[in-house]
């Protein structure tokens, strides 16, 4: 890998970003959009706009970023811009790792632009710091863009690339705690959610919600999240293809 061909491989994919205004809109605004509504769905109990709002600050950056970056990766390559990119001097970890640092950007600027939202406007009561809250919204958001990269790997269309997103977030979605507590699930669905990453995530975001101080339940699940995400980065690079056939 090379730092300069990394960076330069970057900084293409955010001037590609830039002059895609909805695709910016989807990143930036639908999560903050989405939690607004929320936060009027629950206006007569404000404690459950605080649990399920913290929770759904690090899935919602999870989902925009896998889907954007999914399909961003799969027309790279549908189009030939990858081939005649891997001709060049360009190693798959130079590319893999210039897209995650491109997206990582726009993953980050959402993930504070919904928490600040969400603490600042529409009352989200936390007792820990709000920069650990954000912390696992980038992490989560980065996980996102991990898992669009991985897959767009294995899709041969749009089209196939948007049909990962019920493989393999919704049964995460279902399973990380959010509708029903993990420890009432039956035993081999909370064998599952001990494995998937949405899981921790959502626990750290209960950590802090409940928690003024650090814990180290807490860092154990950045750690967990952050894992994932830099272990999907490394299989997205081993499994990148040239072309879509």
């Amino acid at each position: 890998m090379s730092l300069a061909r990394t960076l330069a491989t970057a900084r293409r994919v955010l001037a590609q970003l830039r002059q895609d205004p909805r695709t910016i809109a989807l990143l930036l605004l639908v999560p903050v959009l989405l939690l607004v509504l929320l936060r009027y769905v629950f206006d007569a109990d404000p404690g459950s706009f605080d649990f399920i709002g913290s929770s759904l600050l690090g899935i919602f950056p999870m989902i925009t970023m896998f889907l954007v970056t999914s399909i961003a990766t799969l027309r790279e390559r549908t189009s030939g811009t990858l081939e005649r990119l891997l001709v060049m001097p360009l190693g798959k970890g130079d590319l893999i790792v210039g897209y995650a640092l491109a997206f990582s950007l726009f993953a980050a600027l959402q993930a504070a632009l919904a928490t600040g939202v969400a603490l600042w406007l529409l009352d989200l009561d936390v007792a820990g710091s709000p920069w650990l809250l954000l912390l696992v919204a980038v992490l989560n958001a980065l996980l996102g863009t991990a898992l669009g990269l991985f897959v767009s790997a294995f899709a041969s269309s749009e089209f196939q690339a948007v049909q990962f997103l019920p493989a393999l977030i919704f049964p995460q979605l279902l399973l990380c705690g959010l509708f029903a507590p993990r420890e009432t699930m039956q035993p081999v669905l909370e064998y599952a959610s001990n494995v998937l990453p949405m899981s921790y995530s959502v626990d750290g975001m209960n950590e802090v919600l409940r928690q003024s101080e650090v814990t180290g339940d807490y860092v154990r699940d950045a750690v967990v999240v952050s894992g994932v995400a830099l272990a999907v980065l490394a299989l997205g690079a081993a499994t990148l293809r040239r072309r879509t056939n």
